[in-house]
């Protein structure tokens, strides 16, 4: 639905004024080179008299048509390329202003489409500010896990609206069934009425949708919320809360950072692989590897980037695999890949040592498993062995 609300058309008047302004700047640069260059006179024709010698006539209009043309000095000339050079970045800034401009509207219009948040009086509300939203992906099937979670890392209830007004949402991610009214997505609701902690999305649940589901996800969460991070963690990782946002922080005043467990892994063409990679021809030759992501069960993104995913969405290619998809979509932007190895720590003994040496862990998993190996059980013991204790997440300074 589209909403109609006197936002965006505030933001598309904002806009065309602002374009208006860069126009006449436009003009008036038009006018400075004008007046660098003036305006070539045409030859003048004299009229001589003297049709009997054509030779002769023709030397004098010659003459004449050189010298009232001035010949520039070599000086002039460096002069006059000077300016124009000068002319040419001016209305190369000017194009990059209309660009941004017009970036900025696409992104508003995308956020005010996607779930037309308009009230009733035509006044469009404004995105909540927080620091960051973090989405645990889910699945129907995964309810034990999400309680599991729940006993755990995420806290619940008033202690979760707490944390929100501190600048940290979390919310399970999930998106609908193939069919309505379908028993599985009335299960969702009746465990959202009790527990009011998930974030539903526009987005047909599958294994093998997972890239969709993560564009979907940043864009529903830069629609809901002006963050400075967005983070998808999958709802079967060990997180400590504190050192996340903590970490986080450190990287707060950096545009477009990518944060996670960078890897390259092999690209798999063998249709039997569990990660098999339709598209592996794209790669090169056999054997060779993908470019540089962020492992797929935990990473965090800056604001730039969510954005960007959220405008661009129609047109971002879909690789098999979601954290290939993730990092495909950044290639050839201006983007800082951060590798903090303390997203991917292992489960008791490495994250317990670490721990008693003072570097806690930001999330723990199991790298066989993808995630934590039979998480419903052991993930409370992961907890027990490695949680940073429940007041870290409160005294977390970002």
């Amino acid at each position: 639905m589209k909403p109609k609300n006197g936002g965006l058309a505030s933001d598309r008047r904002l806009l065309s004024r602002r374009i208006l302004i860069l126009c006449f700047l436009s003009f008036f640069l038009g006018i400075l080179v004008t007046d660098l260059f003036g305006s070539v006179p045409s030859p003048v024709v004299v009229q001589t008299g003297w049709h009997e010698h054509e030779h002769e006539h023709d030397t004098e209009l010659q003459s004449l048509s050189e010298d009232f043309v001035a010949k520039p000095k070599p000086a002039e000339d460096r002069d006059i390329m000077g300016e124009v050079s000068k002319t040419h970045e001016a209305i190369q800034y000017l194009e990059k202003s209309i660009d941004t401009l017009q970036m900025e509207l696409a992104a508003k219009r995308s956020i005010n489409e996607l779930h037309g948040e308009s009230t009733g009086g035509g006044v469009s509300k404004q995105r909540r500010r927080v620091f960051v939203v973090i989405g645990v992906n889910t699945a129907f099937s995964s309810r034990k896990r999400r309680d599991s979670v729940r006993e755990t890392w995420m806290p619940q209830g008033e202690k979760l609206k707490k944390l929100e007004e501190k600048g940290i949402v979390v919310r399970f991610t999930i998106g609908h069934s193939a069919t309505s009214n379908n028993v599985l997505d009335k299960a969702i609701d009746a465990e959202d009425e009790i527990h009011g902690d998930f974030l539903r999305l526009d987005h047909v649940e599958g294994y093998h949708k997972l890239s969709a589901k993560t564009k979907t996800f940043f864009s529903t969460a830069v629609a809901l919320w002006d963050a400075d991070f967005y983070v998808k963690v999958d709802d079967d990782v060990h997180l400590n809360l504190g050192m996340l946002v903590a970490t986080l922080g450190r990287h707060k005043l950096k545009p477009r950072v990518y944060i996670g467990c960078m890897k390259s892994g092999p690209v798999l063409s063998d249709k039997n692989a569990k990660y098999h990679e339709p598209e592996f021809w794209k790669f090169g030759e056999d054997g060779n590897k993908y470019f540089r992501h962020a492992t797929g069960q935990i990473y965090a993104i800056s604001k730039d980037l969510a954005t960007y995913i959220s405008i661009n969405q129609p047109i971002l290619h879909k690789y098999a695999n979601e954290d290939v998809s993730l990092g495909a979509w950044f290639i050839g932007l201006d983007v800082e890949h951060i590798d903090d190895r303390d997203m991917c720590c292992g489960t008791p003994p490495d994250c317990e040592w670490k721990a008693q040496a003072g570097n806690v862990c930001i999330a723990s998993f199991d790298w066989r498993c993808s995630g934590v190996c039979n998480p419903v059980e052991r993930i409370k013991y992961v907890h027990s062995r490695c949680g940073e204790g429940q007041d870290a997440i409160w005294s977390a300074s970002f």
